[in-house]
């Protein structure tokens, strides 16, 4: 894909992994249109990457209504959508029998259900560009983990839910591929990022994974690519 005036549109995209990816895009030419529920959030990050090649879409990926908005808005400004990244996510660590009705419906509605809704409103442009559907979902999508029962639901089944999404799609030539993080140096879960993080993988490493996908040829997809920090962080080490 020639990424020069290429438009993405990216779910969650004012910190961390959404923001890394939207300045990456924007550093090699594209246009990228993001979204969050927080309009303080979006404020700071067009702040922070300054560009009129950068569009800020107040959204809730849980309702599809709201990206339906995000895909409105974004045509709108820019005609096209070549590239939809699924990366809002939310995770709540409690063992099984503490979570809440609420915690449990907000973990699978923003983290599935959000990747279904803005793949539903955004694929019938991704057809006619003939683009490309990343969703970032996690190790989590294929390690269970004590106190992890719904953000384990919520990956392994974002995991399911794009590997067939690729199947379906790429009869379209719409390329799809899920990215599967371990440890990632970001402001998840209220988390604030800090020296003591960087044994992780950095938000900037994600966005360089992503930019790797584009250019790849077209000929060859990989589907679902796994990522772990390179040494496993030790206590006091």
């Amino acid at each position: 894909m020639n990424l020069h005036q290429k438009v993405a549109l990216i779910t969650g995209g004012s910190k961390g992994i959404g923001l890394a990816i939207a300045e990456s895009m924007i550093s090699h030419g594209m246009k990228v249109a993001i979204t969050g529920r927080n309009l303080e959030s979006l404020y700071e990050a067009q702040k922070s990457i300054n560009s009129e090649s950068l569009l800020i879409i107040e959204s809730d990926t849980k309702h599809f209504e709201s990206n339906q908005k995000a895909v409105d808005l974004t045509l709108q400004k820019w005609g096209c959508i070549d590239v939809v990244i699924a990366n809002a996510g939310v995770g709540y660590f409690k063992e099984v029998d503490q979570i809440s009705i609420e915690e449990w419906n907000n973990t699978i509605e923003i983290n599935l259900n959000g990747a279904f809704y803005i793949l539903k409103a955004s694929v019938e442009s991704l057809k006619k560009s003939k683009g490309y559907y990343i969703t970032i979902a996690s190790l989590a999508g294929t390690n269970f983990f004590e106190m992890g029962a719904a953000y384990n639901a919520s990956k392994f089944g974002l995991v399911g839910f794009t590997q067939a999404a690729m199947l379906d799609l790429r009869k379209h030539d719409i390329k799809v591929s899920t990215i599967m993080p371990g440890s990632v140096s970001t402001y998840f879960n209220d988390h604030t990022p800090s020296d003591a993080d960087a044994w992780k993988i950095q938000p900037e490493d994600i966005a360089q994974i992503v930019l790797d996908l584009l250019n790849m040829p077209a000929r060859t997809l990989p589907s679902k690519i796994e990522v772990r920090p390179s040494f496993p962080h030790h206590k006091g080490k």
